[in-house]
């Protein structure tokens, strides 16, 4: 398909967009995943389960960052979208920081809404300007750059974690002005806000770029959206769901992978931060960006089809990377969560490249934050409580988190690969649909 790249922004402005959006990725998963390493104390210091603790990793977030975000996605269609970044960035947070203040288990719970709800504005607003910035044949590769910040974020959030953690525990708890006496946990989420609160201020950096291809500029009312939707349903379906198991493998493990090397290998918090959070950086960096590449090379070379391809792939390929829960030899474990976490991270920017190549300009914002809904919902509602669960009530037995992560994450892939296998051939036939809707709009591709 013939493209006007003269109309795209420069190399350098589009990807320096990429770049700040990027940061912003990064710092909302730190915000995000810092939980998952601090397990242990806020359980001590609010008394509660591991199930519990898992509604405060996933669900509590999930359930307000799925409501706000389909809104949202509809203001980032028609709306500024660097200026819903902005509110977003300051909304979670001030909301992290409460987190900090958190003197009940109720209070946590609010905050978190809180953290979802904020960040919900991010992913729709970012993939319809990065849509914009990039000629469809460069999409995947920009995007899953941006997805970086999902590994990036990730392992800052157990590398600096684990040095803050280790310092702060050596210090104490800590009297600051105010507020009064905080614990170690405390202080970061507090010292997490107020490093989100000044980024607000990098956003003004974005340019925004005209909307381009098939239904840009068009004002497209919400019911034709719904009416677009059920017309490619089936690949939306496969797509959606398909790569909402791979979330829900992803987010049920890395919740619990800290508590594993905890319990399991006899790690400190700190050491898991630096030898885990090191190994998501590099790792699940590489995996996103060579899922983008090669879903760019595969599209060059006429496949219609190359980002749910590769997504199928990757789910693949991990389901015997999971054994890694089940060896005891820990430098075995360090090798093996390496591949682990490169095949995990695959899909991850070719899922949401893939909604930009089945919807028109105005209704791209939308879609993502329908698949955003789904992989949030499903994967970080869902996933961690199920594996606390498994450990709660099927094991009964704290050490047995290794089996339970196992378990969830291999069956739940091997039905993600099913969906995205059916997929395929709906996901090709969506691609038609789009240019005939574009003839019909007068804009043909």
């Amino acid at each position: 398909m013939p493209h006007n790249n003269s109309l795209y922004p420069s190399s350098g402005r589009a990807w320096f967009t990429v770049s700040i959006l990027l940061l912003a990725y990064v710092l909302s998963f730190v915000d995000r995943q810092i939980l998952n390493l601090l397990v242990e104390p806020i359980r001590r210091d609010l008394a509660i389960s591991d199930t519990q603790m898992s509604l405060l990793m996933g669900l509590s977030f999930a359930i307000f960052y799925t409501i706000a975000g389909i809104p949202l996605g509809r203001v980032a269609d028609s709306k500024s979208r660097r200026g819903l970044i902005g509110a977003g960035v300051l909304v979670w947070s001030l909301m992290t920081a409460a987190c900090g203040l958190a003197q009940q288990y109720w209070h946590f719970i609010l905050c978190r809404i809180g953290v979802g709800a904020g960040e919900a504005a991010l992913s729709p607003a970012a993939y319809s300007l990065m849509a914009d910035s990039f000629p469809p044949e460069k999409r995947a590769t920009a995007i899953s750059v941006y997805s970086m910040g999902i590994y990036l974020g990730a392992g800052m959030a157990f590398l600096l974690g684990g040095m803050v953690i280790t310092f702060a525990n050596a210090q104490g708890d800590v009297i600051l002005p105010i507020i009064g006496l905080v614990r170690p946990w405390q202080l970061i989420f507090l010292m997490l806000g107020g490093v989100g609160v000044a980024f607000c201020f990098v956003l003004f950096a974005i340019k925004e770029p005209t909307r381009k291809g098939i239904g840009a500029g068009v004002a497209v009312p919400l019911k034709e959206v719904g009416a677009y939707l059920l017309s490619i349903r089936k690949a939306v379906l496969c797509h959606n769901i398909g790569f909402a198991c791979l979330s829900f493998a992803s987010y049920g493990a890395s919740a619990w992978i800290p508590t594993f090397f905890i319990r399991n290998h006899g790690l400190t918090a700190g050491e898991v931060g630096l030898y885990y959070g090191t190994i998501v950086m590099v790792a699940g960096s590489l995996g996103i960006v060579f899922g983008g590449r090669l879903a760019d090379y595969l599209a060059r070379r006429g496949y219609t089809d190359s980002n749910m391809r590769v997504g199928l792939l990757a789910a693949v390929l991990t389901i015997p990377f999971n054994v890694v829960y089940l060896v005891g030899d820990l430098n075995l474990v360090w090798f093996l969560m390496f591949f682990n976490v490169f095949t995990v991270a695959m899909p991850f920017g070719v899922a949401p490249a893939a909604i930009q190549e089945v919807m028109p300009n105005a209704m791209r914002g939308q879609a993502s934050a329908i698949y955003l809904f789904t992989i949030t919902l499903i994967g970080l509602g869902i996933g961690p409580t199920a594996v606390a669960m498994f450990t709660d009530f099927v094991f009964n037995d704290d050490a047995a988190v290794r089996y339970s992560i196992f378990i969830v994450a291999t069956v739940i892939t091997l039905g993600s690969v099913a969906l995205l296998w059916m997929g395929l051939k709906p996901y090709r036939e969506a691609r038609e649909t789009l240019a005939r809707w574009g003839e019909r709009q007068g804009q043909p591709v």
